[in-house]
């Protein structure tokens, strides 16, 4: 039989880097939709939910036929409000699900390809916790601490520092697009990163997140060349 699995939005209406960038217009449509439109494609989310305080980022997401079953508490939607808890009211708010996953609106190139090719990544490897990650640009190889004198202290130790990228061990970061756990364990850890997580690799031109304005500006030309292929 098939997994219960609950899919959570989480867009707060507070937005320090981008104002009110989860309803901002982004190629066409809010932001928030490109993740909505994309989770209503999966064949593996039994239900999609919207967890916001803002009555207009509500209404967008019921616009684009988003559920939303309940409004956050205000103070689960502060600059300081850890991420774990808002995912932790949902399941409170939903229970029965066997999965849950987090799909932050601020990553609009994610694809149903890369949603549901996370979610069998984790079902067929029988998993517990698995986030998704992009291959790094910037290698940590070569990044540095700097004091006030100007020395440099590698942030990685190395006998010999390579020369050339392509002999730099390859290295992954978070990509913030694609968060899944078992309910039950992500009770215990309160959590998506434990010692048993597990990665799930997508590709740069789909991890872009948005945090600055010139973080919109790529995936909004991104997005209108998507379009026109």
């Amino acid at each position: 039989m098939q997994p219960k699995i609950l899919a959570i939005i989480p867009a707060r209406g507070g937005s320090k880097g981008v104002p009110r960038k989860n309803i901002r217009d982004l190629a066409g449509k809010p932001l928030i939709a490109w993740t909505i439109e994309e989770a209503k494609k999966s064949k593996y989310i039994t239900r999609l939910i919207l967890s916001s305080e803002d009555e207009e980022i509500i209404e967008a997401a019921k616009k684009y036929g988003c559920e939303v079953p309940f409004v956050r508490p205000i103070e689960l939607a502060q600059d300081n409000t850890p991420g774990i808890e808002p995912v932790l009211h949902a399941i409170e708010k939903c229970p029965g699900y066997d999965y849950v996953l987090l799909l932050q609106p601020t990553s609009p190139l994610r694809t149903v390809e890369d949603i549901d090719g996370c979610i069998e990544f984790l079902l067929n490897k029988k998993l517990d916790f698995c986030v998704s990650v992009t291959h790094a640009e910037k290698s940590p190889y070569w990044m540095y601490n700097v004091e006030k004198s100007g020395q440099m202290n590698p942030l990685i130790k190395q006998e010999e520092v390579a020369t050339r990228r392509q002999d730099l061990p390859p290295v992954y970061m978070l990509n913030g697009a694609l968060y899944i756990a078992k309910v039950e364990k992500l009770l215990e850890e309160k959590s998506f990163l434990t010692q048993n997580t597990k990665a799930f690799i997508m590709c740069r031109e789909n991890s872009f997140d948005i945090d600055t304005e010139l973080d919109f500006l790529i995936c909004e030309q991104l997005l209108k060349q998507r379009e026109k292929t």
